[in-house]
């Protein structure tokens, strides 16, 4: 990454982004509490990628200003009288399609859930993110809009103020509608329909501010009737405002189809300044996150197409602070894409970031390191002890959890195998025990959920004649080099690593053939995960036993 200029200057760009709101804040411009707000619609599956801009970025600058002795809240808004669209996606949650279609249209916040075990769709599709946003985020307040229209003092004036001001909406959003400008009599108001219940289709004809009654018609059952404006929403710029007004909102990102010149964001913005007099957030663009299965990158995540995974799905194979980091590594506007399958990567440049922040392992570049250093930093839950703790790899918890046995404690088989492997020398304190054992079970996890086949070993008791007599006479003259090589390595993976390099092989197919006659060895199949990783976990004397045994049945074959 080569970063943006502030970051090759060595400012992290959420460094930036604090500096401009203290800017503000010292000049007067926004005062304290600092309300710094997110906002997502639940019209579906809840994925990571929504953690990105909305509440990860939001709540690292909340963070740094409450450092600094700054008031300052954090909200996330859901907009839950967005109308159900229906799309094919959402219409499959349903059993039956047909009776999914009759709630196109309705408020988000009034669709069934589909699955019967909540009240509602947006209860339904928002527990899996909701009921794991404090794992990722402290302190944030949820919204949501149906509420605010009922309860929110702030919100009830606005959508009056709203309508008093129509003619200069119009006029507003007009610059920005081209060939189809709003007609002059418009009422920027849409009520529920009583009668068909859908919100997507109504037109306001009449309004009576001092009863918070709307009349209104139904374009799609034809029904007519009065209604409380609470029962309502504004159209969704409008009401973007709303929400900025009815907070006082100082900080607010949002996605990359908001930033385009001339696009929601300015004409929101516009609105703002213009007919309300209201100073609109500072806020930052950022990119989507990617979806990849299976090795393919699938597009990006998508709420009401369903693609992508969960909050919860993340934290039961990762650590919350590997997702974390990665999005404040990355410049909000860079695309990343995300694979449960690659976790292990993921974890793996976290693990780096962890070694350079504690000065274990040193950077080519230095900018680059002080970004590290900086995204790590910033990725913490919990305050950062003085000394690095232990640090299991990813790949060496997958490893090493499908060498234990299967009975006993988890935590003091693996601590035994780690000492008797000389990865452990001497004791660790409890903070690099729990960091242990979370791992393991972490890695545990992901092998049942995730993992590609690869990865799924099981060390085999016996030898398989059969298989054996696939290995060439030739590649058994370099397992034999291998056997002596081994014999007299420390027992330790890059030793191991080592002594296999040290073997006189061919690239291409002769090396091809050398690692496969391993892989039938012990795992009884043609191929697998980097073997020395898994041979350094295993006791030195089954490895070296087997391995002879291996080369003495095919040589007498």
């Amino acid at each position: 990454m080569s970063g943006s200029a502030s970051e090759r200057n060595g400012i992290h760009w959420i460094d930036k982004l604090l500096n401009d709101i203290v800017s503000l804040i010292e000049k007067g411009e926004i005062k304290e509490p600092i309300i710094l707000n997110g906002g997502l619609s639940v019209s579906g599956l809840q994925h990571v990628g929504r953690l990105r801009g909305e509440v990860i970025l939001v709540n690292t600058i909340k963070r740094l200003l409450e450092e600094r002795g700054v008031k300052v809240k954090q909200s996330l808004v859901l907009y839950t009288k967005d109308p159900w669209k229906g799309k094919p996606a959402q219409l499959r949650q349903f059993g039956d399609i047909e009776e999914g279609k009759k709630f196109i249209g309705w408020p988000l916040h009034m669709v069934p859930d589909p699955y019967g075990c909540c009240e509602s769709w947006v209860e339904h599709y928002w527990q899996d993110f909701g009921n794991y946003l404090d794992e990722f985020a402290e302190g944030v307040e949820v919204l949501m809009t149906h509420d605010m229209y009922v309860n929110n003092e702030k919100m009830k004036e606005f959508v009056k103020l709203a309508i008093i001001k129509r003619r200069e909406v119009i006029a507003v959003l007009n610059k920005y509608r081209g060939r189809k400008p709003l007609p002059k009599d418009w009422i920027p108001f849409e009520p529920l329909c009583e009668s068909c219940h859908r919100i997507d289709s109504t037109e306001t004809m009449d309004f009576d501010l001092k009863g918070y009654k709307v009349t209104y018609k139904c374009n799609s059952c034809g029904y007519r009737g009065e209604t409380s404006m609470k029962q309502g929403k504004l159209t969704w710029r409008l009401e973007w405002v709303g929400v900025w007004y009815s907070l006082n909102v100082a900080f607010e990102p949002y996605g990359k189809d908001h930033a385009t010149p001339g696009g929601s964001r300015d004409s929101c913005n516009d609105l703002a300044l213009n007919v309300f007099s209201l100073r609109p957030p500072l806020g930052t663009a950022y990119e989507w996150v990617g979806y990849i299965k299976d090795g393919k990158d699938l597009g990006d995540m998508g709420s009401s197409d369903f693609i992508g995974f969960t909050p919860k799905e993340w934290i039961e194979v990762a650590e919350v602070e590997v997702l974390r980091f990665l999005y404040l590594l990355n410049h909000p506007m860079k695309r990343i894409s995300l694979g449960l399958e690659r976790v292990p990567l993921y974890t793996e440049q976290y693990d780096k970031a962890e070694r350079v922040y504690y000065g274990k392992e040193v950077m080519k570049r230095s900018e680059m390191e002080r970004l590290v250093k900086r995204s790590f930093e910033l990725a913490q839950m919990k305050p950062l002890p003085k000394e690095m703790p232990f640090q299991l790899p990813y790949l060496h918890a997958v490893a090493l959890i499908q060498t234990l046995p299967k009975e006993g404690d988890l935590l003091e088989e693996a601590i035994k195998r780690l000492k008797a492997t000389k990865k452990i020398v001497g004791e660790l304190n409890s903070k690099s025990l729990e960091r242990i054992e979370r791992r393991l079970k972490l890695a545990r996890a992901w092998l049942e959920l995730y993992a590609p086949d690869i990865y799924r070993i099981e060390i085999s008791k016996e030898l398989n004649e059969k298989a054996l007599r696939g290995i060439s006479l030739n590649t058994v003259k370099l397992l034999e080099v291998l056997y002596d090589n081994l014999k007299t390595a420390a027992w330790t993976e890059e030793e191991i690593k080592m002594a296999m390099v040290k073997v006189p092989k061919k690239k291409g197919e002769e090396e091809r053939e050398f690692f496969r006659a391993l892989y039938l060895i012990y795992f009884g199949k043609p191929y697998g995960p980097r073997i020395a990783p898994y041979l350094s976990m295993l006791d030195r004397e089954f490895v070296l036993n087997k391995l002879r045994k291996a080369i003495l049945i095919r040589s007498s074959l």
